[in-house]
């Protein structure tokens, strides 16, 4: 690794908002390390990174880690540890999801959600805060979602999940202020990635490119921003009544399975 250069770590970082906001810093040169739990896509992830900018050819590294396991978290912090590198950004952005109604879910698809959804970003901060507090200066992006605002019925546990990354975030901003540290919470809404996919659903056609979220979290993350919210009008949503909001929601959700 290359003396001077500040290091991010970005989990679920092998497809989309993740792989973005790699490009992105990868683009500003920072030093990468970019965790998956798909070793196969994490190495054609890094080939493309590397792509995007020549003559950086050591600012890459690679960890698979599988975040839904139960001490996944303090794992990858452990090589991390070993490696003697230094983490000056953290992005929790790994994330799983869910569709269906609550009654129906499987419980080992919901247990993996909250490991990943909750505890490991929990974790990575907890880890991570330590080592910044040390050294007076840092920064956390914690990536939750605009359903974080309001119940999703047929995604609840899924939205209730975001709902507790954007009150721990906001709370250990309050906390990390004053020792140097910044935490800053990105709310994508529809995002064209492979989430609906793997949750069981269908990318909507309005969704956000995953390259203008990242564009937009890395300049909120710059300025310090508390909530970074893409897109006009997932802004203008969060002024919609909640009551509103759920009926809405589903609405749009009970045709899945």
């Amino acid at each position: 690794m290359e003396r001077g250069r500040e290091v991010v770590l970005i989990t679920g970082a092998a497809s989309g908002i993740g792989f973005a906001l790699a490009k992105r810093f990868r683009e500003e040169g920072y030093f990468l390390i970019i965790t998956s739990s798909s070793r196969k896509r994490l190495q054609q992830a890094a080939i493309e990174l590397r792509e995007t900018v020549r003559g950086r050819k050591n600012g890459i590294a690679v960890i698979c880690q599988d975040l839904s396991l139960p001490d996944a978290a303090s794992k990858l912090y452990g090589q991390i540890k070993r490696k003697g590198i230094k983490v000056d950004i953290l992005v929790n952005n790994a994330g799983v999801g869910m569709l269906g109604e609550a009654a129906e879910n499987n419980m080992e698809k919901l247990d993996q959600m909250i490991q990943v959804n909750i505890r490991a970003l929990t974790q990575l901060c907890t880890l991570f805060l330590h080592d910044m507090y040390q050294r007076g200066s840092g920064k956390i992006l914690n990536v939750a979602s605009v359903g974080a605002f309001q119940p999703g019925p047929y995604t609840a546990s899924y939205y209730a999940s975001k709902a507790y990354v954007a009150s721990y975030s906001r709370a250990i901003r309050h906390e990390a202020a004053g020792k140097g540290i910044q935490v800053c919470t990105l709310y994508p809404g529809t995002t064209r990635t492979d989430f609906f996919r793997r949750a069981g659903g269908e990318t909507p056609f309005w969704a956000m490119s995953a390259d203008k979220v990242a564009h937009i979290a890395y300049l909120g993350l710059r300025k310090n921003r508390e909530i970074i919210v893409p897109g006009i009008l997932n802004r203008l949503i969060r002024l919609i009544p909640v009551k509103i909001k759920l009926k809405a929601v589903a609405f749009i959700k009970k045709g899945h399975p």
